[in-house]
């Protein structure tokens, strides 16, 4: 299974925000879409970050109710990991725990095409454990 299966399945669409909104509108962004994580554009259209509801309760707790006026490009995470559409869900197990994060955005020749969280690597793991527990029971059927 790779990032390209999943992503035609789940499609390309990806919350995003700029760099210049404040924390509070990317809050309510993330709330009212129940995801974690917001793709952080540059003026390009390129990744310039990303911002977790973990960025934004680690602003709040260091700086209290006035950190939600801060612009998201002073809480986000600059150094983003990628993966590419054809890279495989073991390989994005492995990307995901080493590296403590929960999404990822899929980059296709340095251009945003969508993004992976570890929602979606779970859910599609357990499908395929399911069909290979489905064939493994056809096949001592038929034995």
């Amino acid at each position: 299974m790779t990032v390209k299966d999943i992503l035609a399945v789940k499609g390309g669409e990806v919350a995003t925000v700029d760099p210049s909104a404040d924390l509070a509108t990317a809050a309510k962004i993330l709330a009212a879409r129940r995801i974690g994580a917001l793709l952080v554009l540059g003026p390009d259209r390129r990744v310039a970050g990303i911002l977790s509801e973990r960025d934004i309760v680690r602003a709040v707790a260091d700086g209290g109710p006035a950190a939600l006026e801060k612009p998201v490009s002073s809480v986000m995470t600059r150094k983003v990991v990628s993966c590419s559409p054809i890279d495989t869900l073991n390989g994005l197990m492995e990307l995901m725990t080493t590296g403590k994060f929960r999404h990822l955005p899929v980059l296709e020749q340095s251009q945003l095409v969508g993004v992976i969280s570890i929602g979606d690597v779970v859910k599609w793991r357990l499908q395929e454990l399911e069909q290979e527990q489905a064939e493994l029971r056809d096949y001592i059927r038929t034995a």
